[in-house]
């Protein structure tokens, strides 16, 4: 069979609303092969679609029927580590595990490149697909259906915080609250602010983090749609985030915080949202990942 890996990633990083994103050390596994059936199981208790509709299965057959090849069946089966819907690239990862492992059973056809416009194309923006499939740190753009990225490693004086909620927030939902037109102004905030965020996640200028995670597109507009969402930024920014932001479309909320100290971050932060009776909530701190998937036959 086929196993592919496939890192969590954090769409957004505050201002770089549809075009920052980076891969995260928190991963999928997918193994594959063809079948004469669709049989599709999990190593974990969670539930999935276990038919067609299954995104992995249905990310491969749109491969394969590009590629002008019929797809009989396919064996799938998934460990899922990455929270569905709580904006950590959960559907990224079944598209870019199911597009590069079918490419892998036709033998290659399609570039590394055709696979990033692919799985963007699929998912409807790259901010999430693009670090799912190159790792560290991405800047990304869609011009004439083709992605224009960039990759480049994040600062080891920087670690992740995750507070992952214990409810889910659809990606619909949280776009649906978002206006249809921006201001000038507000467009020159996000702007000036992604480009601070994307050169000082990579020379570890930490002192521009809490200014290049602002943002006027998303956030203010979904931060109603995540309870408790104050009470974790304002906890999270005493105990010495150095930007804290809504990950992707939410619910998760992620600070970044300095490599040293990050392990009593932690455990603080869960002591404080106990105090603070926030319930259900977990903390994880990350690292970058800096490959993104991964492919091995087994």
């Amino acid at each position: 069979m086929i196993r592919i890996q496939v890192p969590a990633t954090s769409a957004n990083l505050g201002s770089g609303f549809d075009s920052l994103g980076i891969a995260l050390t928190l991963y999928n596994q997918v193994w594959m092969e063809e079948s004469d059936l669709i049989d599709i199981s999990c190593k974990d208790n969670i539930e999935v679609p276990t038919d067609e509709t299954n995104l992995i299965y249905w990310a491969a057959k749109r491969l394969y029927d590009l590629c002008g090849h019929k797809l009989p069946g396919m064996k799938i089966i998934q460990l899922n580590n990455i929270p569905m819907a709580r904006g950590l690239g959960s559907s990224s990862a079944c598209i870019v595990a199911g597009i590069l492992g079918a490419n892998r059973m036709l033998g290659s056809p399609l570039s590394r490149q055709d696979l990033i416009n692919l799985a963007a194309e699929i998912e409807g923006h790259p901010d999430n697909t693009t670090p799912a499939i190159e790792g560290g740190l991405a800047a990304s753009a869609i011009e004439a259906g083709r992605v224009y990225s960039v990759s480049v490693p994040v600062s080891e004086k920087i670690r992740f915080a995750l507070f992952v909620p214990p409810f889910e927030l659809k990606t619909e939902k949280a776009r649906s609250v978002l206006p249809k037109e921006y201001s000038r102004s507000d467009a020159v905030y996000n702007l000036s602010r992604s480009a601070l965020m994307a050169a000082s996640l990579f020379s570890g200028r930490l002192e521009n983090l809490r200014v290049a995670v602002q943002d006027k597109i998303h956030q203010p507009y979904r931060s109603g749609l995540i309870a408790n969402l104050d009470d974790v930024f304002r906890l999270s920014y005493e105990l010495g985030s150095l930007g804290t932001y809504i990950s992707g479309a939410g619910p998760t909320i992620i600070s970044m915080i300095p490599t040293e100290g990050a392990e009593t971050f932690s455990k603080y932060a869960v002591a404080r949202l106990r105090e603070k009776e926030v319930d259900g909530w977990q903390v994880q701190v990350l690292n970058t990942d800096p490959q993104g998937a991964i492919i091995s036959m087994e």
